[in-house]
């Protein structure tokens, strides 16, 4: 028996609960992994309040990632003993996840753990900080550089956003973050920001092209945040969109494509291939401070993850958030 969250859907209605769970139960897979740290991300919060889509198979064990140690191997890739980290591949959504002491999963979806991070310092970077590295490294490969200009930042306040902000201020960029929440104007400038603008300039519908105002942008947002980022893209700038948290609508004309060269990146860390994933993991160990991350992250337990769920939800939890799957 181990202990996990367990989601179930049925004429009862949808529910997650704490508990503990036969190891029979787990799925197929060719690795098993005793989980040290998970962590909770905006998926997560989606999958156990049922607020969106994302389970899609009960009884799910939430987690869309998780660091642990190999306990079981049927992969040669992989040995008992091996530190190692998952994110994504539908884990937490149609494979039971890392909110819990044990997975089970396909070999090829792990990789190794950085030797630069502890097992809680990878998911304190977690799915959050690997899809921010993902869109700073397009950002980089677009070929913006610290003197381009000013990078924008949405969404500033959760984990791919404070993540982004330490990556683009220890690489030199200047960044301006937005946020919705004035009060954390401090906490976004310790991380680096050198600008705060509030998200409703951003947030409303607009004219197809503004003011160029931002070399390139990092978008966790979509709608008509992401619309009002990409109008005011300076000449030949681009933007990695990664995040739905205003919508998964776009209501934006092909003004800054076709007018100013503007290029969308949609960032996806789900499916990235291992080399991919590997780069990314490598970037972080060289370019995060430890000290950034430190103080964009807080330690919960995994008892405590259902009603953090719901806190996240309600936009009033900040950076990330690291579960200890042992307490």
């Amino acid at each position: 028996m181990f202990t996990g969250i367990l989601i179930n859907k049925d004429e009862s209605g949808y529910r997650a609960s704490c508990e503990q769970i036969d190891e029979a139960l787990l799925p197929e897979g060719e690795v098993t992994v005793r989980i040290d740290w998970s962590s909770l991300n905006y998926k997560d919060g989606l999958a156990i309040t049922g607020q969106g889509p994302v389970v899609r198979r009960f009884p799910m064990v939430p987690g869309i990632d998780f660091a642990g140690t190999v306990s079981d191997s049927r992969d040669p890739a992989w040995q008992v003993g091996d530190k190692v980290v998952l994110n994504g591949w539908g884990v937490g959504e149609a494979h039971w996840g890392g909110l819990a002491q044990q997975a089970r999963v396909r070999g090829e979806w792990l990789v190794p753990l950085p030797a630069a991070f502890s097992a809680r310092q990878a998911m304190a970077i977690g799915t959050a900080g690997y899809t921010a590295m993902l869109c700073v490294q397009a950002l980089e490969r677009h070929g913006i550089v610290p003197d381009s200009g000013d990078i924008l930042v949405t969404g500033a306040n959760g984990g791919v956003g404070s993540v982004a902000i330490a990556l683009l201020a220890k690489l030199g960029y200047t960044v301006v973050a937005s946020t919705g929440r004035s009060s954390e104007a401090a906490y976004l400038k310790t991380l680096g920001a050198s600008a705060i603008i509030d998200r409703n300039e951003l947030s409303a519908p607009s004219k197809p092209l503004g003011k160029e105002r931002w070399a390139g942008a990092v978008d966790t947002v979509g709608s008509h945040t992401l619309a009002n980022v990409c109008a005011g893209i300076r000449y030949r700038g681009a933007v990695a969109a990664c995040g739905l948290a205003q919508g998964m609508d776009f209501p934006a004309s092909v003004a800054p494509f076709i007018l100013r060269g503007v290029t969308l990146y949609g960032i996806d860390s789900v499916m990235a291939p291992q080399l991919v994933r590997r780069e990314a993991w490598e970037h972080l160990g060289r370019d995060l401070d430890p000290a950034k991350l430190e103080a964009i992250t807080h330690e919960i337990g995994l008892s405590e993850a259902i009603a953090t769920a719901g806190q996240l939800m309600q936009g009033r939890v900040r950076g990330r958030v690291v579960v200890d799957v042992n307490r």
